[in-house]
């Protein structure tokens, strides 16, 4: 929450050209303001969790019958990163946000919330306010959360497959999803994995110097009660708001702290849309998948989450979290990555094409600078990352 508030302070009334009403808008009110059309679905996963998912069927232009006819457009779902909703593949203009310009290149756009985020906080019998809840973490989006999602799209759209857009977590997700549930293969033609995050053991983030200290965190998590990790908060916004405006807080401090975490690349960070970006994140996940993480970074594995050797027996029946089969994915897969990137580094990006065998595209960004969020908000992504995705999205999908 702290980090929340710290990120927040920024002198919104100074960020001029945007209108700051989008700070409290939510995702589909975001959509219809900008002109599009927008559904919201809910599936259940087989273990309860209430997922909400939200879908762009055609883009602003569709004027004809036939652009209309949603089973003409092949379904592309994108799934966010930790901390993150569908919200952050809306940051920007029509023109350079993901969701619309994918949207508008003629595509029938889903975008998925994970369990425990904004948008998928219900249950069939558990609640928010209990433990049983948040014992979650990135196995569970895997395993549970994106085989009912793609097989709701498919069954509502007509279609037999899709193509998976991912950021950081949301590559993570499908790494072990198809690790874990090979026969869903045939339904995904193609995945583009946008700072794809599997073996974390080059990590240049504060998440690093957390890691070593994660069972000291999992304790006080514990005894504090507090289970969910940096929640929406509507309150926090408004109250950052009228703070941040009526103080000369200076936008590069806010920043600063946001780039530590990601890599620096002042350049590209579209400080117009910062009030809504950072109305919009954190959206919340589990404690959990923190953990996960930095379970991660101290082994330097891609696996399962780790019990403890008691925890281990019973859950996987071996002492030791079983890790990922990455080699057994056989999904064409296009990877964009960059060099100024802290979370996804290079080398093990690099630790990663190595071992699928079906890299279709191994697409460095030609930028020194970009960074993990860079993929998402930079000024340029449309250019370095969504007009190649439409150039490579009817080859993979036989248009």
């Amino acid at each position: 929450m702290k980090l929340s508030l710290i990120l927040l302070c920024v002198n919104l009334a100074s960020l001029k050209g945007h209108d700051d009403s989008d700070v409290y808008l939510d995702v589909p009110q975001l959509i219809m303001k900008y002109g599009y059309p927008v559904e919201s679905h809910h599936v259940t996963t087989e273990d309860g969790y209430i997922l909400t998912l939200h879908r762009i069927p055609h883009g602003r232009h569709s004027d004809t019958e036939e652009d209309n006819r949603v089973r003409t457009r092949q379904p592309v779902f994108l799934q966010h990163g930790l901390l993150a909703s569908s919200a952050c593949w809306l940051m920007g203009p029509p023109e350079k946000a993901a969701a619309y310009v994918i949207a508008d290149g003629g595509y029938d756009v889903w975008l998925g919330n994970a369990r425990g985020n904004h948008y998928s906080r219900n249950h069939t019998h558990l609640s928010p306010e209990q433990k049983q809840f948040w014992d979650f973490s990135f196995d569970e989006m895997a395993y549970y959360d994106l085989p009912v999602v793609i097989d709701y799209i498919l069954a509502t759209t007509g279609h037999s497959s899709l193509a998976y857009i991912g950021h950081s977590m949301g590559t993570t997700m499908f790494f072990a999803f198809m690790s874990s549930r090979p026969e869903y293969t045939k339904k995904v033609r193609v995945m583009f994995a946008l700072a794809p995050v599997a073996r974390v053991a080059h990590i240049r983030s504060l998440i690093r110097r957390l890691a070593p200290h994660i069972t000291e965190l999992e304790f006080v998590t514990e005894i504090l009660g507090e289970y969910e990790l940096l929640p929406h908060n509507q309150k926090l916004i408004q109250y950052t708001e009228e703070l941040c405006a009526n103080r000369k807080t200076k936008e590069l401090m806010c920043l600063n702290l946001l780039f530590l975490l990601t890599g620096f690349d002042f350049p590209q960070f579209n400080l117009t849309w910062l009030p809504a970006i950072l109305s919009h994140s954190p959206e919340g996940t589990s404690v959990r998948t923190l953990v996960h993480y930095a379970q991660e970074v101290n082994s330097g594995k891609f696996s399962h989450y780790d019990f403890g050797v008691a925890g281990n027996l019973i859950h996987y029946n071996q002492t030791t979290p079983p890790l990922y089969p990455v080699t057994n994915i056989t999904v064409p897969i296009v990877i964009f990555w960059g060099k100024n990137d802290y979370l996804a580094d290079p080398q093990d990006v690099e630790w990663l094409a190595s071992r699928l065998p079906n890299v279709a595209v191994n697409l460095k960004v030609p930028y020194p600078y970009f960074n993990h969020v860079d993929f998402l908000w930079g000024v340029d992504s449309w250019r370095y990352i969504f007009r190649p995705i439409l150039k490579y999205l009817p080859f993979f999908l036989g248009q």
